[in-house]
């Protein structure tokens, strides 16, 4: 089947090895290897219903940044020689070829807050680069899909029809969630005044979504199914929820969920570096409420899979979506902590640069 699918983009397939390639959770990629190399995915059509409308996205983008900015690196996808971008296989779903960037690296962890930093630009440069970009064009893959208001109703209805059991073992958890229920309060005032403009986000800023060069400097952000419109916070609020402690969402010791407030700094300026101007004066108060908002909706997501009997996250033990959840509330209990800290900095660093300016 593979084989077939390369000869659709014209090339031999006796020429190429296909290794299965990556670490990614939602898609099922290989590494194409040859006389040039090439990246090979299937998409999830059980997540991403509509491929088409990736397709799409990806083809309006591509030809907005060759318009504008044709000098950035945009992994657009192969087009076969029928000038399609998708191969559709009757039993086994959506196919789509990438170039591979040669001498280009992904990591999977941050080690240094420069490497924040060069993530933190990348995702800035991308939204200022399509600040122009007509948003009507674009498609809604995942609609929703950061709507904390959504997510904290299926939690409140997940409550309601968990089984006794469930709802006995997750109780404080439970009580957490109400106790920080301020943060989707703030999320529907910004809603319901318009406070934030739609921009081009990406919505996934995970570290390994960035491509960096042999000397770790940033190359272009990657995995782009998630672009669609939303807010700046869905990608500033990835990268704090990710980026700023060494233990992630699956650390079961709870010692180890740590905030390291200079991941934060290096963060706030790589970004403010790549957005300058675009950031509007509210989006920069709400930097830092960005980390809350995500991380708490993400324990919404972990403990509402709890309570409904883990469908929608795997699991390899019992109650890992549970500790999953417990996680994310000690991490946020964390960065609530060095809020007062972090809000001090950027203060001080819009002062400054306001000074220097002036």
């Amino acid at each position: 089947m593979l084989n077939q699918i390369l000869e659709l983009y014209g090339l031999q397939a006796n020429d190429y090895k296909i290794i299965e390639f990556g670490s990614g959770l939602i898609n099922h990629t290989w590494k194409v290897s040859g006389p040039k190399n090439y990246i090979l995915q299937q998409i999830n059509a059980d997540v991403f219903k509509d491929p088409e409308a990736l397709a799409e996205n990806m083809a309006l983008l591509e030809t907005y940044f060759k318009q504008t900015a044709p000098d950035y690196l945009f992994v657009a996808p192969v087009k076969q020689v029928s000038g399609k971008y998708l191969v559709k296989t009757s039993d086994e779903g959506y196919y789509r070829l990438f170039p591979f960037i040669e001498n280009s690296v992904t990591i999977t962890e941050i080690k240094d807050q420069q490497e924040a930093f060069e993530a933190a630009q990348q995702f800035g440069k991308f939204t200022c680069l399509l600040r122009d970009f007509d948003l009507a064009n674009l498609h809604y893959t995942l609609p929703q899909f950061h709507d904390l208001k959504l997510r904290f109703d299926q939690f409140k209805e997940a409550c309601n029809v968990a089984k006794s059991d469930r709802l006995t073992i997750a109780g404080d958890a439970i009580k957490d969630i109400y106790k920080h229920q301020s943060v989707l309060f703030v999320y529907q005032q910004l809603m319901d005044h318009q406070q934030l403009p739609l921009r081009v986000i990406h919505h996934d800023t995970k570290i390994s979504n960035v491509l960096f060069d042999q000397d770790h400097h940033g190359l272009c952000v990657i995995d782009l199914d998630t672009v669609m419109p939303g807010y700046f916070m869905s990608d500033v609020g990835d990268m704090l929820r990710t980026y700023l402690s060494p233990a992630n969402e699956e650390e079961r010791d709870f010692s180890k969920i740590q905030i390291n407030e200079e991941c934060f700094y290096a963060i706030y300026k790589g970004y403010v570096s790549a957005m300058g101007a675009a950031l509007t004066a509210t989006e920069k108060e709400y930097f830092t409420y960005s980390g809350k908002y995500m991380i708490y909706m993400q324990a919404i997501r972990f403990l509402t899979d709890f309570l409904n009997d883990d469908v929608y996250y795997h699991t390899t033990y019992a109650h890992q979506n549970l500790i999953r959840a417990q996680n994310q509330l000690m991490l946020l209990n964390q960065f609530i902590k060095s809020e007062k800290r972090f809000k001090k900095f950027i203060a001080y660093f819009s002062f400054k640069h306001t000074s220097v300016a002036n």
